[in-house]
């Protein structure tokens, strides 16, 4: 195994946060702030739980009056929102599907909206099983999507001919720059992510490269989306371990909130519950007082392949 599972939820979900941080120019909008705290919010019902419950996720949401307002491109939002959902699920392809749909009937029913979150949450799930080939990757997602009308299949192809043609950051840009912006917004993270894959920093970096660019629909919150996928994408793909120290050191020493938590160490703790409560080895809901610090470490170090722990 290249990375183990929590270096890789850790990467992903981080990778997420740092994408939109670099993309907001440290200008934290409500969309912003909602965005990651659906994240957590849906991490925490998944720890809770130990399963997926819509009426517990909309319980949440409405407790901390998170609402999704349709002008406010609530796609965007949607796709990361579910990001707890394809980690919890990733190591089964039938279920991670399933269970994907069944969240995103929370929202709205955009086709859209449906065929970006699978190809997202596919694409994570390859990474975390380390089954990610990028030369095969496109092709695996659009026969994981299945007959569809959207665009996403033929947007991801482009992709494809894109990277099979060595084009560079400012071709791919102009080729998303017009029509629908969601799509775009997906074609160009998987292009950031595909065309630097071993490189978590300039993945990143050439995703909020957008934000500069007065090209037509570069809203910012789209181009928060773009940064945030592909962070969650590469973070998933070359871990925690793959994000630069100093931007995680920068984050330690700032110690302000983090999507709604107090700090980057909670998201951090966060995530190492998360993987726990994943892998079956100890339920922290029912007994957190019972475990000392050191203790629950050692836990987390503890692996096994699917459905050798607990069956899902």
């Amino acid at each position: 195994m290249r990375y183990s599972p929590i270096s890789r939820f850790r990467g992903s979900l981080l990778g997420a946060f740092l994408g939109e941080s670099l993309a907001t120019g440290g200008i934290k909008s409500q969309s912003y702030l909602d965005l990651g705290r659906m994240a957590v919010l849906g991490s925490e019902s998944l720890i809770a739980l130990g399963r997926l419950d819509l009426d517990d996720w909309i319980r949440r949401q409405q407790q901390e009056s998170l609402y999704l307002a349709a002008t406010d491109d609530i796609s965007i939002k949607i796709i990361l929102a579910t990001l707890p959902v394809t980690l919890f699920f990733h190591e089964n392809p039938i279920k991670l599907r399933q269970n994907l749909l069944h969240v995103l009937k929370i929202w709205e029913d955009d086709p859209v909206v449906r065929d970006g979150t699978l190809a997202v949450g596919y694409a994570i799930s390859l990474a975390l099983t380390e089954k990610l080939n990028p030369l095969t990757l496109i092709p695996q997602i659009i026969s994981f999507l299945g007959e569809t009308p959207t665009s996403i299949p033929k947007k991801l192809l482009r992709v494809q001919n894109l990277l099979e043609q060595g084009a560079g950051l400012s071709r791919a840009q102009a080729e998303f720059a017009k029509e629908e912006k969601l799509s775009n917004t997906i074609a160009m993270a998987f292009y950031c992510f595909l065309s630097t894959l071993e490189d978590f920093r300039l993945a990143v970096l050439r995703a909020t490269h957008n934000r500069n660019l007065k090209v037509e629909d570069a809203t910012p919150l789209s181009s928060q989306a773009t940064s945030a996928i592909t962070g969650a994408l590469s973070g998933a793909y070359n871990g925690i371990g793959g994000i630069p120290v100093n931007w995680q050191v920068l984050l330690l020493q700032r110690n302000s909130s983090v999507w709604g938590l107090t700090s980057f160490s909670q998201l951090l703790k966060l995530t190492d519950t998360f993987v726990a409560v994943w892998s079956g080895v100890y339920n922290f809901p029912l007994h957190p007082s019972e475990l000392k610090e050191e203790e629950s470490e050692a836990l987390l170090a503890v692996y096994a392949a699917p459905r050798v722990i607990r069956s899902r």
